[in-house]
Parts: structure tokens; sequence; C-alpha cells
């Protein structure tokens, strides 16, 4: 079947990711989900490129995805600022948001798996709500034992959804995809974190205005001190060394003769 054309793919500190704004990223969605062929995604921000550099299974999950969106805008402004091509910021949140909609208009079914039962089941209630038309094809909690894992996938793959929203945290979410997309049998497979929890309202999300400014990760630390200082503070500042560094070889290559 036709697929769309695949976007552009630039690089930060080595790390692949693709120029689409939200709408080429929905259109890429639509393309896989023509295909029925199992795909995922993998939303980059600072802490992946980071990871990606540290964690051989962060890598190899990161090199197998089949569509890499720019979830920080940290990531949206080291692109521009390497000379590539950046149209937007697609966060995580607000591409499943997006998906929602989309999916109830096209007809699409969309299967929850992760955070705690009753958050998981109030994500799917919210949902249903906004958008009457959405076939939900199950949800699942996130708490299962290693040896129900075999089961699980199968259940999903069962339910026979066109998305998997995958409400588990990184770098387990980003593991889990790789090793299980292709039994999954799900046509695009999404990470969505902590997205749960704000579309269930239990956690509300930094406003839009510091979302615009590319803060939105101060207004998380400051909820969750304790958790974030480390991925924030320490991962932050390993990620703006990797694009000093990626900067200087430019530099270099540039005037080499």
């Amino acid at each position: 079947m036709t697929q769309s054309p695949r976007p552009e793919v630039v690089t930060v500190a080595d790390v692949p990711v693709h120029a689409v704004d939200t709408r080429g990223a929905l259109a890429q969605i639509d393309g896989f989900i023509r295909t029925r062929a199992p795909h995922y995604n993998i939303a980059i921000n600072a802490a992946k490129v980071v990871g990606y550099q540290e964690d051989a299974s962060m890598r190899d999950a990161i090199d197998g995805a089949h569509l890499l969106t720019m979830d920080g805008q940290a990531v949206v402004w080291a692109v521009r600022a390497l000379g590539q091509a950046a149209p937007e910021r697609v966060a995580g949140a607000d591409l499943m948001e997006e998906l929602l909609g989309h999916s109830a208009r096209r007809g699409y079914s969309v299967y929850l798996f992760g955070a705690t039962q009753d958050v998981v089941d109030e994500c799917a209630a919210r949902a249903k709500q906004r958008h009457p038309a959405l076939v939900i094809a199950g949800c699942r909690n996130g708490y299962f034992k290693f040896q129900d894992e075999v089961a699980i996938v199968a259940a999903i793959r069962d339910a026979r959804s066109d998305i998997l929203f995958f409400g588990f945290g990184s770098p387990n979410k980003e593991y889990f995809m790789k090793t299980h997309y292709r039994e999954l049998g799900v046509p695009f497979v999404m990470g969505v974190g902590g997205t749960f929890d704000v579309l269930a309202g239990r956690v509300p999300r930094a406003p839009r205005w510091i979302q615009r400014a590319g803060f939105e990760w101060g207004y998380r630390l400051a909820q969750e001190p304790r958790r974030m200082w480390k991925r924030y503070l320490v991962g932050n500042s390993r990620f703006l060394s990797l694009v000093a560094r990626d900067l200087w070889r430019r530099h270099v290559r540039r005037e080499q003769p």
C-alpha cells in the first residue's frame, strides 16, 4: 500500500530525528496504519540524546524506531543551531491529544496501556467524553510480573487496535517497544510517558506560555524536585555539552579544505 514520503532525517549529537511538524507526523501515522505493518515512535528530548550516548539498548531502540519526533524544545533549538530544519516541537502529550481526535474522525481504534488502573480508566473515559466516536479497543494498567508479559502482549495483539498508547517511563517504554513491537502487531505504537496522568486530570501540565518558552522541564522539576533533579539539571548539562561538541565538529569540517 502507498506510504507517505519519508520525512527528512536530521541529527543532534549523532541522534537521528525526523524533521516533521504535527501534521507531518499524523500523515506518517496514517501511512503506517494503511500498511497494517507494526511501527513505533520515540519522542526525542534532551534525556534521550544523552541516553543514546550512554545506553546501548536506548541507542538500539532509537535507531530501530520508525518515527522520531522532537519532543523537547531544547532539541528543536539544537537542531536549528546546527543549521538543520526543525519545523516545530511535537510534544508527546500534544501528539496523543491530536491522535485521539484524529482516530475518532478516521475510525481508528486505540488501546491504552500503562499507569494505574484507575488512572488509565479515567483517561479512557475522558477521551471518550471528548471524542464520542472514538473506538477504545482496550485499556490495561502498567503493573505486571515478568512472567505475565507474554500473555499481555498476546492480549493486546488480539485486541487488533490501530494505535497503542504506551504509558510507561523511560527507558522501560523504549526497551519494551523495541523488544515487542512486532509481536504486538499494532500498526503504530507510541510511548507517552506520564501523559495518562495529565489527561486523567491527576497531574497539571505547564501553562502554554511556559511550554512555548521551552521551560516545561522547569515546571516539572518544581513539581517533583526529588525525582526530577538529576534528569533535568545533570542531564540538561550533559545535553548542552554534547550539542556544543557537535557544533564544534561541524565547524571544523566546514573549515577543512
